[in-house]
């Protein structure tokens, strides 16, 4: 039997209302649910780390908060892209999360060829902690400031080597925008990871580096590296008389580390939203910020919006940084 072309109207207008109020009703029911089982939490990197080390500080606190067991993943492998390729291929219902640092968006910037958009494929959800990095030099370099090793580089240009734990590394990329800002050139000399390349630096293959304070710290007290300035926009609470590179000259240049928490994109903004107010209310707690502050790290928190917008600015001049300085895309 055919229907009248208005009785047709009436039924697709019936139908739509229908599934309107379906969706207004169903999702917020799914968020109040959310969650009534573990939450997997997936770090892409080894256990120990920076990263593994804010998830576990921040885990018992996030299991009290949600009234569910937090599973920590450690899925390492292919700078990352592993197991943030896991996060992205889940079900988008806030049960498969990822903690990610920096080198999310460095990723983005000089992998043009991933299983995965790194802007669509995901949900931000807030940066949960960061750490400023600290420029160093080996001691026996003329340099107490910032000032006198630029000056220095400028006299002999090419003659400064600076160690990176890797090429295309957010040291690698730093460096380059740093000498680029202050018109000096160095040579780069890349190390198998982190300790590598401190530790060349303190024997004097290199003249200069770029590493995380908690790391660096008992080097500096050891009078085997000399701190020239610290990346973050305040001093170091462990190193109150190393300048900010604001202070040493440099308002235009930062370096610090995030580590921020995803979820896939189709994860409903309610269960998003959830999530960011309770991990919000977990940094607020004194005894993890003390903790955090014990590994070098300071709680930040924000909005899902103001994580995007870091993201989608780090992503632009990474990809800047790499093209002056000729770093390749992979």
């Amino acid at each position: 039997m055919r229907l009248k072309a208005g009785v047709r109207s009436r039924r697709t207008w019936l139908l739509a209302a229908v599934i309107g109020a379906l969706a207004t009703f169903t999702t917020p029911g799914l968020a109040q649910k959310y969650p009534d089982r573990p939450i997997r939490v997936i770090v892409p990197l080894p256990p120990g780390g920076s990263v593994d080390i804010v998830a576990r500080l921040l885990q018992p606190l996030l299991e009290k908060l949600l009234g569910q067991s937090i599973v920590i993943d450690n899925r390492s492998g292919a700078s990352g892209i592993i197991g943030a390729n896991a996060v992205a291929t889940a079900q988008p219902d806030g049960y498969t999360l990822l903690l990610a640092p920096t080198t999310f968006s460095i990723t983005a910037a000089l992998h043009p060829k991933l299983p995965f958009d790194p802007l669509r494929a995901f949900q931000p959800i807030m940066v949960v902690g960061q750490s400023a990095q600290l420029i160093l030099a080996n001691p026996k370099v003329a340099a107490s400031s910032l000032r006198e090793f630029v000056a220095l580089a400028k006299a002999s240009p090419n003659t400064m080597n600076y160690a990176t734990p890797g090429a295309s590394s957010q040291a690698h990329l730093l460096f380059e925008l740093w000498s680029s800002q202050a018109d000096i050139k160095m040579q780069h000399v890349p190390y198998r990871g982190g300790a590598p390349a401190l530790m060349a630096t303190v024997a004097g293959e290199t003249q200069i580096t770029l590493i995380s304070s908690s790391v660096a710290l008992s080097q500096i007290e050891a009078k085997a590296l000399r701190p020239l300035a610290t990346g973050g926009t305040a001093r170091e609470p462990q190193l109150p008389d190393v300048p900010t590179t604001a202070e040493a000259g440099f308002p235009k240049f930062q370096a610090s580390q995030w580590v921020g928490l995803f979820a896939n994109a189709g994860t409903p903004k309610e269960i998003v939203d959830r999530l960011n107010a309770e991990i919000n209310r977990a940094l607020d707690d004194k005894t993890l910020q003390a903790r955090f502050a014990e590994q070098g790290l300071s709680t930040v928190g924000g909005t899902p919006d103001q994580f995007r917008a870091l993201i989608e600015a780090e992503i632009k001049q990474w990809v800047d940084v790499a093209r002056v300085a000729k770093i390749e895309m992979k």
